[in-house]
């Protein structure tokens, strides 16, 4: 499966959601200006990374099974 390009670009979307959700949380956890200013932004681009990131697996997933 790590020879699989598509495989790879999926668990880099997966990360990416991860990535972004760590940040929103710890900033969240801290608080202050930095959430004040960006804690909407981080929650929509963790909205719109999970979604991009949810279409790559369905779609690994119709290719990958045989059909």
């Amino acid at each position: 499966m790590l020879n699989d390009p598509l495989f790879l670009v999926v668990v880099f979307a997966a990360l990416a959601v991860l990535a972004i959700l760590a940040v929103g949380i710890g900033g969240f956890a801290r608080g202050g200006e930095f959430n004040r200013r960006h804690a909407n932004r981080l929650m929509r681009w963790r909205i719109a990374a999970q979604a991009v990131a949810v279409a790559l697996i369905v779609v690994f997933v119709l290719l990958r099974r045989g059909g």
